[in-house]
């Protein structure tokens, strides 16, 4: 970490992390922090579901929850942003608190339960920003007292379509009630149904992703993998935050409800990555998430068969200058194995990952 990214992290950690959070909202707005040049590289260069991503690393969605500041992330050096998870209409989310450090850990539990404007903020943000360079998806979800929670997810495909460089259907969350029993089969193919049709009557029609919490059994991924399959999902993210609490040094915290992300949930989630990708087999989009923090947690999740990986609480302790540290981490690594592209490294450890006990 720099020293420049020390002083932030101190100066932010003087505050609750949801106050903290905002700050680094508004700190972007103003365009700070100045990062660096961005790092490029042939390399690193990722084409997948007729995207051309600059590099494998992206920002996972919880972050610009109201699509306010994608630019100023992909400033960051990002090869690409996720804004959400926006929901049909604003709603508060939780009572506070509901984010807690885990600093021991280097771990967040939160339980925010999809705060955000509503479609009608992030749609006119994301407007605005029509043909701006810069690859942006678009996190849907569904709000918390709908009566018709597959509706919200058709609304959103039909919203963000126009803006979105990919589309991301979040059911994993375990801080709306409810939400992760639509992974079940019945009612996930039903969704995957209705968001396709959706995506098929739009005029613009962006990849669409399936994001799954890391907290699945056997035969549930089995279930999830033949819908995707059988529905044609251009992909899967995995994972979302877990409700395990495995190792933790934090004890005072670590009973607090909601999901664990951060460095503890890096070899649940890419045991989980592996076992998709054995599911879905080799031609399945995957993102990879879940505890990603370095150049070396990176490449392990590619090596476990993801082809882009996104990261998020890592930054929280690692700092702004995380993304080009990875990636400049990354370039070593292509250069020492001599590596023609970074997907030459993807499934090498696959069975490794895949044998691995949850």
């Amino acid at each position: 970490m720099s020293l420049l990214d020390r002083v932030g992290q101190k100066l932010l950690f003087g505050f609750d992390p949801e106050t903290a959070h905002g700050l680094s909202i508004a700190a972007l707005r103003c365009g700070l922090p100045i990062a660096g040049r961005p790092v490029r590289d042939e390399r690193l260069k990722v084409s997948l579901c007729g995207i051309d991503f600059p590099n494998p690393l992206g920002m996972a969605a919880g972050y610009d929850k109201n699509a306010e500041v994608p630019d100023a992330l992909l400033g960051l050096g990002f090869g690409f942003a996720e804004v959400g998870t926006v929901t049909p209409l604003s709603q508060a989310g939780n009572p506070k608190p509901r984010i807690f450090r885990l600093t021991a850990d280097e771990a967040v539990i939160n339980r925010l339960g999809f705060n955000n404007e509503g479609h009608d903020a992030a749609e006119r943000r994301l407007a605005a920003r029509r043909g701006r360079a810069g690859i942006v998806g678009v996190n849907i979800g569904a709000n918390k007292d709908s009566a018709d929670r597959i509706g919200d997810y058709e609304r959103g495909v039909t919203r963000f379509a126009p803006y979105a460089s990919y589309l991301t259907v979040n059911i994993s969350s375990p801080n709306t009630p409810g939400l992760r029993t639509m992974q079940a089969r019945e009612q996930l193919g039903e969704l995957l149904t209705r968001v396709m049709a959706a995506r098929a009557a739009a005029s613009v029609k962006p990849p669409i992703f399936l994001k799954i919490a890391p907290d699945l059994v056997e035969a549930e991924l089995e279930d999830i993998a033949a819908e995707v399959t059988e529905k044609q999902i251009d992909g899967v993210i995995v994972s979302n935050t877990t409700i395990s609490r495995l190792s933790l040094h934090s004890a005072a915290v670590a009973g607090e409800t909601g999901g664990l992300s951060g460095k503890p949930l890096f070899e649940r989630s890419t045991i989980v990555l592996a076992r998709i990708r054995k599911l879905l087999g080799p031609d399945r989009a995957i993102i990879g998430v879940g505890g990603v923090d370095s150049a070396q947690t990176a490449l392990e999740k590619i090596r476990a068969g993801a082809d882009l990986v996104q990261i998020y609480t890592g930054m929280i302790y690692a700092g702004p200058s995380l993304p080009g540290r990875i990636l400049s981490g990354m370039i070593r690594f292509v250069e020492k194995e001599r590596l023609k592209s970074i997907r030459d490294l993807r499934d090498n450890r696959l069975d490794f990952w895949a044998s691995k006990q949850l």
